[in-house]
């Protein structure tokens, strides 16, 4: 690794250097795992939810990336539905993120922790029904 906040990827027949910085990794890491069925939502900091209110998508939300000499290691905390089966979900989430990162990246990721912080819970929904004769 050349700087503390990027990832050097030259290789000895590389044309040049190429650098990756971890918001790159966090927001790989958030869209894989928001893909994965039974979580339904990234858990942010406060400053994400501000910027998400005016109107920006943050990707990255809920992931956090630490770049270390043993590796790669992230964390992800994530908002699961009520009923699923959590090992379950937290393993596809690790498998989707592990794949992502490898696909868009070829690094290898050496941790990838889940931390479940929430369960949400259906809410029922009620239907107003509107009788509209004329």
């Amino acid at each position: 690794m050349a700087e503390k906040n990027l990832l050097d990827m030259s290789g000895h027949e590389s044309l040049g250097k190429v650098e990756i910085a971890p918001e790159v990794i966090e927001v790989i890491a958030g869209i894989a795992a928001s893909e994965v069925d039974g979580v339904t939502q990234m858990r942010g900091n406060f400053a994400a939810g501000v910027v998400e209110k005016l109107g920006k998508k943050n990707h990255g939300k809920g992931v956090k990336v630490d770049l270390s000499e043993e590796g790669i290691k992230v964390d992800v905390y994530c908002v699961m539905k009520f009923g699923v089966s959590i090992p379950t979900v937290a393993q596809k989430v690790q498998d989707n993120i592990r794949q992502a990162l490898f696909n868009m990246t070829a690094l290898e990721i050496s941790e990838v922790n889940i931390h479940v912080v929430g369960v949400q819970f259906e809410t029922a929904k009620q239907e107003v029904e509107v009788d509209q004769e004329m």
